[in-house]
């Protein structure tokens, strides 16, 4: 099933088009300090804007405005200033635009807050 749906390389186009969306979110958002992942499994990691100290708090903003939007993201990491993206590979593509919308949505509200 995973070669007959080719669900390697699905996983490695929807990392790909969902790092190239949070890293030009993180052009002008100074709290992203790291995009990172393999394939479709990606973490984003929020620090203080001088990117010296984890920020729990903004993470939490930006996880709190998602739910407002009925999208539910996940924290995690040490200090709880991490999001981990991992969607199904069968998520279809308008649905997969849509969240990353969101994302970003909820990233600027947060950043307003």
């Amino acid at each position: 099933m995973i070669e007959e749906e080719e669900l390697c390389a699905r996983a490695n186009e929807l990392g790909s088009h969902l790092k190239q969306r949070l890293e030009s979110i993180r052009q002008r958002t100074p709290e992203i300090v790291d995009v990172r992942g393999s394939g479709f499994m990606v973490a984003m990691e929020f620090n203080t804007a001088d990117g010296k100290a984890p920020n729990p708090e903004f993470t939490n903003r930006v996880r709190a405005e998602a739910q407002k939007r009925n999208l539910i993201l996940l924290t995690c990491g040490v200090y709880g200033n991490v999001i981990r993206f991992l969607a199904p590979l069968t998520i279809q593509d308008d649905v997969f635009a849509e969240a990353l919308d969101i994302i970003e949505a909820s990233i600027d509200a947060a950043k307003e807050a």
